[in-house]
């Protein structure tokens, strides 16, 4: 079986707040860790009500300290709003302080609004350099060589592995001309997968970071004892991608069983494509779905996020999930 991971967002759920937020965050993170999950990854995106992970390097080094082993990292750093140097440093921390635990995946979106990327002080044509960026930002994490007018204190030197994140042909064809492991959001934006994954596999180019191609994909995973239950618990992220569309982010709400009457014709149109990439049922469901999914995709690995309300179903979803998927060999 491929190996799993865990995506999270930091939920701020309805009537909750930040502190809470990472509190369940790390009680998760201590939970995957001793279930066996590989990777628990944090995503970086600002001014949004219901996703407490926006200083991502912050809650990384949380969740990293308080867990002993499995690795922690960014799913992603949104590169065009930083500068490279800074990413270098804040990396170069946590892969000292953690040494051999830390992921870097990289995104080019901004994870935010005009108006926010303005409040970054990054401009809006800052995706374009985002190529140049990661070759820079990786310059970083070399030996630096004797007189070398920058270099990054710590980051210099150490093994801090860089993944390519994206939705579109873009970050495959940047991934595979790299050389880099590549990470798809196909949990909320599936339209361009396939295309994706055949670009970057046929003109990967080994390098010395990897040698043949590797693809982690990100999978919604709404696990319960019954059917009923886990798509009682998917109405949650439903409901929060309905409000997103229509320009309404919000806290996470809680479930609604009277959601389906409610959605427009547009909405269901909505909710069906960008959430394609879901596995919503009891476990042996979720596990036919997790295999015809790696099937379909030839997937070296899953990464799972699980938007759910109560955060005592959130863990119960990854245990019964991990139950039924046999360790990685």
């Amino acid at each position: 079986m491929v190996p799993l991971s865990v995506l999270d967002l930091a939920p701020i759920v309805q009537g909750g707040d930040a502190a809470q937020a990472f509190r369940n965050t790390l009680d998760l993170a201590r939970h995957a860790e001793r279930l066996g999950y590989r990777r628990y990854w944090l995503a970086e995106h600002h001014g949004m009500p219901g996703i407490a992970s926006a200083a991502t390097a912050v809650v990384i080094g949380h969740v990293a300290a308080g867990t002993a082993t499995i690795r922690v990292g960014a799913g992603g750093i949104m590169l065009p709003n930083h500068a490279p140097l800074v990413i270098a440093e804040q990396f170069g921390t946590l892969a000292s302080l953690f040494p051999g635990r830390i992921d870097l995946g990289l995104g080019r979106a901004p994870g935010s609004d005009q108006a926010t990327i303005r409040a970054l002080r990054r401009s809006p044509a800052a995706a374009e350099s985002f190529p140049q960026d990661v070759v820079e930002l990786m310059g970083y994490f070399r030996p630096a060589d004797p007189g070398q007018a920058v270099r990054a204190v710590p980051g210099a030197g150490l093994e801090v592995p860089v993944w390519i994140l994206g939705s579109s042909l873009f970050g495959a064809q940047l991934a595979a001309a790299l050389g880099l492991p590549y990470a798809f959001a196909s949990h909320f934006a599936p339209a361009a997968l396939f295309p994706a994954l055949e670009l970057y596999r046929a003109q990967f180019r080994p390098s010395e970071r990897l040698a043949r191609p590797y693809v982690m994909l990100g999978v919604n995973v709404f696990a319960a004892d019954t059917g009923g239950s886990a798509a009682r618990l998917f109405t949650s992220l439903q409901q929060a991608f309905v409000n997103l569309r229509r320009g309404h982010p919000a806290p996470l709400p809680p479930p609604d069983d009277t959601l389906e009457e409610r959605l427009t014709p547009t909405d269901r149109a909505g909710i069906a494509e960008m959430l394609a990439c879901s596995v919503v049922g009891a476990p042996d469901a979720v596990r036919r779905g997790l295999e015809a999914f790696v099937a379909r995709t030839r997937a070296d690995e899953l990464m799972l996020t699980s938007q759910i309300y109560d955060p005592a179903a959130r863990v119960r979803s990854y245990e019964l999930t991990a139950g039924v998927w046999p360790p990685a060999s």
